[in-house]
């Protein structure tokens, strides 16, 4: 069984969780509600071996093909199940932690009801200059949202302290607060650090202006 503190390969194989409008950022926690049953088989299998699996978006059109292999984005959010319960109706109600994002290099074949991919793991590339005006922005936007909101202002202190690195910063921020289906794909896919905390600010500045 793997161990999720370590961190993952640069190559390896894991299931895919396909899905309309769901994103799993790094360092972020995703609850899902499992019921197809090629999918419980899927977790089933997952917590056997490694409890790995990504969740991929669905691409525009899927519906024609759902019950068969539809197109999917390439990029996606691997991660590990850290709770779940089998319910007596067979279904799974689990707990993912986002470990990195990946790329899909090939899909597998393979003899199960669900589909497996061979992924690369993507890494952050680093900022060229100084983030924190950027980490500044982002930690203000979402205590103005908590506040239109009505909720504690020290709600996210945990999850956006200053001891996180800025990357984590911006994924956490995108899906706590980040509505948009297209813009969190698309900030998964942004790998270059200060690209992401510039976008992730703008959006949350710009819901700020929606609600205020």
């Amino acid at each position: 069984m793997s161990d999720p503190t370590e961190p993952l390969p640069t190559t390896f194989v894991v299931p895919i969780f396909p899905l309309p409008d769901v994103t799993l950022f790094p360092q972020t926690f995703l609850p899902l509600h499992v019921f197809e049953a090629r999918y419980r088989a899927m977790v089933a299998d997952a917590l056997a071996r490694d409890r790995r699996l990504a969740v991929v978006r669905l691409e525009p059109g899927y519906e024609r093909t759902y019950e068969g292999r539809p197109a999917v984005r390439p990029v996606a959010g691997v991660g590990h199940i850290v709770n779940w319960e089998r319910l007596s109706s067979g279904r799974y109600n689990v707990l993912l932690k986002g470990l990195a994002r990946m790329t899909i290099e090939q899909e597998l074949p393979a003899d199960t009801l669900y589909r497996l991919v061979r992924a690369r793991r993507l890494d952050d590339v680093p900022a060229a200059g100084a983030v924190e005006p950027l980490v500044a922005r982002i930690r203000a936007a979402c205590g103005r949202l908590l506040k239109a909101l009505d909720r504690p202002g020290d709600l996210l202190d945990g999850v956006l302290a200053a001891a996180q690195p800025p990357a984590t910063i911006a994924d956490r921020a995108a899906a706590a607060f980040l509505p948009d289906s297209t813009l969190r794909q698309e900030l998964l896919e942004t790998l270059a650090v200060d690209r992401r905390l510039e976008r992730v600010s703008a959006a949350l500045e710009g819901l700020v202006d929606e609600l205020t």
